[in-house]
Formats: structure tokens, sequence, C-alpha cells
């Protein structure tokens, strides 16, 4: 009760801009490691309540008809989005997980699975998965398609070339598997058609991308 909404709000966004553990504040802050346990989870929960609605969610049906319309603009009907991985340094990570956690960039980094749209709307982030993993095992473990499985995916319906179609796809680089959720490039293209398919699914594609790079 003595402790100001000041100290433990700031130890909660100290804790989870540096990954440090709660104790680490003590001497900075002046609270007792219980105390920063509890206010991290009190922010955590006013954040989700506060912005819950409105960001952390998967889209409902007046937001894939916005997907839908802009897709079909850039020339991709039925895209909802692009989807990627990225790794996150892991500045504090313990000695004895290093090699857990690091893989092609010899540091120890946690990966980001993230579904971004042209404005830079994340509405799918999987977070957590060691570094040592690739995109693949990630993928295997998210729940990115969940909704879709379980039935509860709002309906997706559009028609190409005569074809009409309920799920939509995303963009995604070579390494994803070919499932019919996802469209990739075409690696080394011949021919006027496929050179302009592989440089319009490429540019469409640079949305996580950028939306990494904001991050």
């Amino acid at each position: 009760m003595g402790l100001s909404s000041l100290q433990k709000t700031t130890t909660a966004l100290r804790m989870l801009a540096y990954e440090v553990a709660a104790d680490y504040v003590d001497e900075y802050v002046r609270i007792g490691e219980s105390t920063a346990i509890e206010s991290i989870k009190k922010f955590v929960k006013a954040i989700i309540a506060i912005f819950g609605e409105e960001y952390l969610r998967s889209p409902n049906s007046n937001d894939i008809k916005r997907l839908l319309m802009i897709g079909e603009q850039r020339g991709f009907h039925g895209m909802l989005g692009s989807i990627d991985c990225m790794h996150w340094k892991w500045k504090n990570c313990p000695t004895k997980w290093h090699g857990m956690y690091s893989a092609h960039v010899h540091e120890p980094t946690i990966i980001l699975e993230a579904v971004a749209s042209y404005d830079l709307w994340i509405w799918h982030a999987f977070f957590g998965l060691p570094g040592s993993h690739n995109d693949i095992n990630v993928l295997k473990q998210s729940t990115v398609f969940g909704e879709l499985v379980e039935g509860r995916a709002p309906p997706v319906n559009y028609s190409v070339n005569g074809h009409n179609y309920t799920m939509g796809y995303y963009l995604f680089d070579g390494i994803y598997p070919p499932w019919s959720t996802f469209v990739k490039t075409i690696p080394s293209p011949q021919g006027n058609k496929k050179k302009l398919f592989a440089t319009s699914q490429e540019a469409a594609r640079k949305d996580v991308e950028r939306a990494f790079g904001v991050l």
C-alpha cells in the first residue's frame, strides 16, 4: 500500500523491456520481489483489458472483408496477410540455455511467428520458442489455424477464374509446406507471366517484413 503506482508501473515496464528477474529491480525502484511479480501480472491484465478488443484478436467478418478487398486490389484474391518468423535476440539468456536458443545467428534468440496485414496490423503472434527451431517447427506448434480447424473462423468467400473458394490464404517464403492456405513465390521464374507473379508476391509479402522492421 505504501508503494506508488509509478513505482509499480516502472517495475513492470523494466521487467518487460530488459527481460530481468523480479528481484533485479529491487535496488532500482525500491520494491520487493513478490510485489514486482504482482505488479507485472496486473499490468499485463490491464493491457489486455484495454487493448484486447481492438488489437489482440483474430479478424472478424468486417476485418476479413477489408483484407480481402485490399488483397484483390493488389492482385491476390483471397489473401488475408503475410506470415513469417523472426528471431529476437535474448541478451540475458542463461548460459546453460545458449545451445538450445542459438541457431544460425550464433547467439541466443526467441522466435516470433506473426501474420501482418498491409497496415501493420499483427493479428496473430506466437512467441516463445527457442531460436534453434525453424519456421516449420514453429508452425506445427502455432495456433494460427486453430479457429479454422475448429470451424469457428469467419467465412471467407471469393472467386478466381470461375472457381469459388471458402478459405483464405497467406503469402509466405519458400520454407513453409505446400498447404492450400499458403501461396509462395516461384523460384527462378521463366517467362513474363511467372516473373510478374513472383515480383508481385514478393512485394506483397514484404508486409510482414515491414511490420518486423517497425517492431
